[in-house]
């Protein structure tokens, strides 16, 4: 079992009851004690879990879900106008890959945003954690929005719960459109860890992973991992994306689409 799946599948646990024994990881998960020991310790020192004796549980947010201050990075609004031509371009593309009236997946971003112009003729089923974006989609009278319970983060405009409880449950998309703090060889990064559980639980509600990334962000800095690049299937980016990381792409199975 990858490292990635043990994560998930830890992860998925706590989600489901809050706090998993040492004991029960041992016989769950296909690795050694110190295998185990190692992953809970690399989970907590990012902030995904808390250790506790004889195992682990989900760490408190600070003042309650909806009270943290802001998530890790830079505001919505900054990174909006960062590369915005490009960002424009791939969601264009990015738009093109839907079909008429299937649900899809908007994850909260300024790439993904820029899908919404190119929406409306399709009809679309749309779920999105994305103030922004249903700010978008409303003046599309055909296109059908829905969001997740969870905490709001103004500063981001984002909806996020690290819990199953959020009304996603029986939500199952076509395709699930995401974007990245960075993309590396070892897979697609966010920089906080919220982000990081809310996102790997869309994950499995979408039969295609769509990564949209302009090309500065295969040069950015490394954060904590989302998925790795054998789990994305395709990735929409602009022409500024160089040789190697296309290449590094397509080695990993992913189908890598050119904007305009």
């Amino acid at each position: 079992m990858h490292v990635a799946e043990r994560e998930q599948l830890i992860l998925k646990l706590l989600e489901q009851r809050g706090f998993i024994g040492f004991q029960e990881l041992d016989q769950k998960l296909d690795a050694s004690a110190a295998t185990i020991r190692r992953d809970l310790e690399r989970m907590a020192a990012q902030g995904l879990i808390e250790r506790v004796r004889g195992g682990a549980k989900l760490p408190a947010l600070e003042g309650g879900l909806g009270e943290k201050q802001n998530l890790t990075g830079i505001s919505f609004h900054e990174n909006l106008s960062l590369n915005r031509s490009q960002k424009e371009a791939i969601g264009r593309a990015a738009a093109a890959l839907c079909a008429p009236g299937e649900a899809v997946i908007i994850d909260g971003g300024s790439t993904t945003l820029q899908m919404c112009p190119h929406l409306e003729p399709l009809g679309l089923q749309v779920l999105t954690n994305s103030l922004h974006i249903v700010s978008a989609l409303l003046q599309q009278p055909s296109t059908r929005v829905s969001v997740p319970a969870g905490g709001l983060f103004r500063e981001q405009n984002i909806i996020l719960s690290p819990f199953e409880d959020d009304g996603m449950g029986r939500f199952h998309a076509t395709r699930l459109f995401m974007g990245a703090a960075s993309v590396g060889r070892h897979g697609l990064m966010q920089a906080d860890t919220l982000l990081v559980q809310a996102e790997r639980r869309l994950l499995d509600r979408a039969e295609e992973i769509v990564v949209l990334v302009d090309s500065s962000k295969f040069r950015g800095p490394a954060g904590h991992l989302v998925c790795t690049l054998e789990d994305i299937d395709v990735v929409v980016t602009d022409r500024g994306v160089d040789a190697a990381d296309r290449a590094m792409l397509e080695n990993a199975g992913c189908r890598v689409i050119i904007s305009d």
